[in-house]
């Protein structure tokens, strides 16, 4: 698929983690895009989460979060009560050279948004009848799948759904899965540059969700999360 490698920042020295740790607004503040976070009709608790760049230092994509704060937990009952929605941002970006001009970064696409939020969520499931012997195994194994899905969004495990972007309805592509939801699409011609959105949560519908560019982060700040 048109996307940049399963880490989504495919390099001539290999891909960088999706994810890092813990952000701050500077971080944030050095995307060339604008983030995107549920709209003023989520009233609950909003956080930073992370932002990933290329080995050149571009921003490349990143992630807001909505509600409680997901967590790795064993316990089916605790896990199943966590309500929280995150959004991915990836900028829209063709083929292109990379930073150092030793190698070539892939296109980013819808494709790149439904991997990116898919093994979003898989980092915060782990299911209780592994132990944490096998819990890497088996997230390898449903990381492997969530890629495959990510390059079919035509296929008959996803299917659309309608969501407001800016107050404009867009189309999405929207999956359940037995840990949560994952949605992808693009914010189109709804205001600023464009980009790709992904999206994942658990607790939370994703059928009442709206998505709107972040003007101002600070909210998001002191509930920033690793």
């Amino acid at each position: 698929m048109e996307t940049t490698s399963r880490e989504a920042d495919q390099t001539a020295d290999g891909p960088t983690p999706a994810f890092h740790g813990r952000r701050t607004l500077d971080d944030y503040a050095r995307a060339s895009f604008p983030w995107y976070g549920l709209d003023e009709a989520f009233t609950g608790p909003r956080r930073l989460m992370q932002v990933a760049a290329a080995a050149d230092g571009v921003v490349q994509h990143g992630s807001l979060g909505h509600g409680d704060a997901p967590s790795i937990r064993s316990d089916a009952a605790v896990t199943l009560r966590e309500r929280f929605a995150v959004v991915v941002t990836v900028a829209a970006s063709p083929v292109r050279r990379s930073g150092d001009g030793t190698g070539v970064l892939d296109a980013t696409t819808v494709s790149s948004a439904a991997w990116l939020a898919g093994s979003g969520l898989l980092a915060h499931t782990w299911p209780p009848q592994l132990d944490h012997a096998l819990r890497d195994d088996w997230l390898d194994q449903q990381t492997e799948t969530a890629f495959v899905l990510a390059d079919d969004l035509d296929g008959p495990e996803w299917s659309q759904l309608s969501l407001p972007v800016n107050g404009e309805p867009m189309p999405f592509h929207y999956r359940e899965t037995d840990f949560g939801w994952v949605l992808a699409g693009s914010t189109g011609s709804t205001g600023g540059p464009g980009v790709h959105l992904g999206a994942y949560g658990r607790g939370m519908s994703a059928y009442g969700l709206g998505f709107a560019v972040v003007h101002d982060l600070a909210p998001y700040e002191q509930g920033a999360v690793d």
